[in-house]
């Protein structure tokens, strides 16, 4: 959510940042509200004050012995009038406040306009496989009998996955030997969270109300499943105030996740790209606000570690204002080569949202004991996504004999240095 004061003094640039991100937010009834509110706030306030000074006249009185009917009156109409006026502030309060929840954050300075198709290749690392032996993944999968989509899609439907004997260690592998790495090089914070939350923490992290229609919600209960390790992780401190020594701070989490939306219609529906349901390790860093465009470098930089760790080519982009996310202000996307689709996929967004979670969340921090609060500001990452990593490994380590060869870090988890038929 945006400081009311940032859409106050500068109406114009929050509507160019609405139109660059393809939203429609009611800015113009915004400031109606926000003026309304605020005259509405003066009035209750001269009431509440004339109340006192009628009411005070009133004791006066009885005390000298006089009739105080007068006084009396006068104060039970400055009460209906102060009622009144408070009930209309509640209403202006109400619709502004659900309102800005439709305001998305505002692109950061250098984050270039435009649609996905300016999205700005950053850095490259790694030589995209040229043998001649390249195979979809769903192919090779099947073949060494690691993957079954005809099971998935019988007890499921279309969008799911099941992974057997090797597929399955190498996804459990995947995910202790990412956690492990963010724990034990970069000093996360290692956080198992609910993977149910309720309607407020879907709302802190800004996947409500906008993405609802994205969202698994349980029906008879206030509880979404999560769609990323970001929502429950960020919201630990939702209606905190951090201490002094408590940030910067750093969590990681592996969680499921779970979308309704698994992408185009039509487009990348074979193998395991676009599911319902995928495993991801999640990086959450809350920074002093001065340092949160550092942070979003090392982050992604700790993001481009892993896929260098298990030897698969990728491409930094930075994303374009209308690719950015309701929340963003600035993401890096990290595309992982997959020679057997020949396309690049995404196994990593990185994010600052300077402080529009903390606002919606109400998370504050003190610089020092007994300070005045402030909000802080907050990341995410994928550190990295599941099944696209898995993706990127079949398709990119697949050997000329059919076998798919393991990273050297990721065999001591695997227990294996190939996968065979």
């Amino acid at each position: 959510m945006l400081d009311i004061k940032r859409i106050r003094d500068n109406p114009d640039a929050i509507r160019r940042a609405c139109e660059m991100k393809g939203d429609k937010a009611d800015i113009d009834r915004i400031l109606e509200l926000d003026t309304e509110r605020r005259s509405l706030q003066t009035r209750i306030d001269t009431v509440r004050a004339e109340v006192n000074a009628e009411s005070k006249k009133i004791g006066e009185v009885k005390k000298s012995g006089g009739d105080a009917e007068a006084q009396m009156a006068q104060v039970r109409t400055l009460k209906e009038s102060l009622s009144h006026s408070e009930k209309h502030l509640e209403l202006a309060e109400e619709e502004l406040y659900t309102l800005m929840l439709r305001v998305p954050n505002v692109p950061a300075a250098d984050v270039p306009p435009g649609d996905e198709s300016n999205n700005v290749e950053v850095r490259a690392w790694g030589e995209p496989d040229g043998s001649g032996w390249q195979a979809p993944h769903w192919e090779t999968g099947e073949r060494l009998g690691i993957l079954d989509q005809e099971a998935a899609t019988r007890i499921s439907g279309s969008g799911f996955i099941v992974l057997k004997g090797a597929g399955a260690r190498l996804e459990r592998a995947l995910i202790n030997f990412m956690l492990d790495f963010h724990v034990e090089k970069h000093g996360f914070t290692e956080v198992h969270a609910p993977h149910l939350v309720n309607s407020i923490t879907m709302q802190g992290t800004g996947q409500l109300p906008k993405l609802a229609a994205e969202m698994y919600k349980l029906g008879e209960d206030d509880l979404w499943l999560i769609p990323t390790a970001e929502v429950p992780v960020t919201n630990l401190y939702r209606d905190q105030i951090l201490r002094p020594d408590q940030v910067p701070m750093r969590m990681v989490a592996y969680t499921p996740c779970f979308r309704r939306e698994a992408g185009s219609y039509g487009k990348e529906t074979r193998g395991i790209v676009r599911v319902h349901q995928f495993d991801k390790v999640e990086m959450v860093r809350i920074e002093k606000p001065e340092d949160s465009y550092t942070a979003l470098e090392e982050l992604t930089g700790h993001a481009e570690e892993i896929l260098q760790a298990l030897e698969l080519p990728y491409r930094v982009r930075m994303l374009a204002a209308g690719d950015l996310s309701f929340a963003g202000a600035k993401c890096y996307d990290l595309e992982v080569w997959a020679p057997g689709m020949k396309t690049w996929l995404e196994v990593s967004s990185c994010s600052v949202f300077e402080d529009f979670q903390a606002r919606r969340m109400n998370l504050r921090f003190r610089r020092e004991q007994g300070g005045k609060t402030e909000f802080p500001h907050t990341l995410n990452g994928s550190g990295l996504a599941l099944p696209r990593t898995v993706v990127g490994i079949l398709e990119n380590h697949l050997q000329k004999d059919g076998s798919v060869n393991i990273p050297e870090l990721l065999r001591p988890y695997m227990k294996a240095d190939r996968i065979t038929a």
